[in-house]
């Protein structure tokens, strides 16, 4: 206890020097970062992937950081609406973003939002990576990726997959298929639940989600032919890589951490930390393991680098596709 008391009588003596510096305030002040709940805006509605996952993060957080890490749902405008509120929060550590797979797709998706992802958001870590699935109804009459490939080239523009909108990962990642496999599969997007008119073969394919899929598929109902990462999922470890037949295909969904673009980067550096820390603890990975999601452990640069690579892949897809928003 004195120890500690010491150790905090230092800790306020350096922030008190620190204000009579003003080349040393955002250090002194990351000091004892987290003093007080932390919120994390998740631009989705509770109970999908991304708002899982950022609770699960979220607790790992508060138990090792001694502070609350507080989940805020802010759906709406596909997560620009939230991307909005933590761009103009303040830059302290104590709103942070989930940001995924589809902020990226928006900076080309949209001409008119109000902000600049990769000026204003600061990368502070990844979380996961989830795999989608493409999965076919079994009247379609192929069995393997490549058969359905055969199959697609000499049926084209007959062969609809669901999606869940224009622009959603569901859907780019349809049309980069398409792209590097040579085949016109045709985009059909959903408000709603597609997997009733999957099953009933009123389309015939779809990129889902691994979890969305997987009791269909272990039904019989789906004929799953691969997954979409770079490399086989945990979850459905007997099933290819698109990319093991379509060299170089990847369409990883992905969920990750960010914070105002002016956030100190000791507070960056301790939550790229905690969050990395937290990653590695084989409950977590469990645990995710079990929502078909990989954890994504990067340093805040290679966060970045991956970011920007992410925004010029999807911009591609995005203009070459001409998808255009709902």
């Amino acid at each position: 206890m004195q120890f500690m008391q010491l150790r905090r009588r230092h800790v306020l003596q350096g922030i008190a020097a620190a204000a009579a510096l003003p080349a040393m305030p955002r250090a002194a002040c990351a000091l004892d970062y987290p003093t007080r709940p932390v919120r994390i805006v998740v631009p989705y509605p509770a109970g999908i992937a991304p708002d899982i996952v950022t609770r699960l993060v979220a607790q790992s957080l508060s138990q090792r950081l001694g502070q609350q890490f507080l989940v805020d749902n802010r759906p709406g405008g596909a997560s620009n609406i939230g991307t909005e509120i933590v761009v103009r929060a303040p830059a302290d550590g104590y709103t942070l973003l989930t940001l995924t797979m589809t902020n990226a797709i928006n900076v080309s998706l949209y001409d008119n939002l109000s902000f600049d992802l990769l000026r204003d958001i600061a990368p502070v870590s990844g979380l996961v990576r989830l795999s989608l699935v493409l999965v076919v109804n079994p009247a379609v009459p192929a069995q393997t990726l490549p058969e359905f490939i055969a199959y697609a080239k000499s049926n084209p523009g007959k062969i609809n997959y669901a999606s869940v909108g224009s622009g959603a990962a569901t859907n780019v990642a349809g049309e980069l298929f398409n792209q590097m496999a040579g085949v016109k599969l045709v985009n059909v997007p959903y408000r709603s639940n597609y997997l009733p008119d999957l099953i009933s073969g009123q389309v015939q394919a779809s990129f889902s989600p691994i979890l969305q899929a997987l009791g269909y598929i272990k039904a019989g109902k789906l004929r799953p032919l691969a997954v979409t990462g770079a490399t086989r999922s945990n979850t459905l470890p007997d099933i290819p890589a698109a990319a093991e037949f379509v060299p170089g295909y990847a369409a990883d969904v992905w969920d990750a951490m960010g914070a105002p673009a002016a956030t100190s980067p000791e507070i960056i550096d301790t939550l790229n930390t905690a969050i990395n820390t937290a990653l590695t603890d084989p409950t977590l990975k469990q645990r995710l393991t079990d929502l078909g999601a990989d954890p994504m452990i990067m340093t805040p640069s290679q966060f970045k680098t991956f970011l920007a690579d992410e925004i010029k892949k999807w911009g591609k897809v995005v203009r070459e596709a001409h998808i255009k928003p709902e």
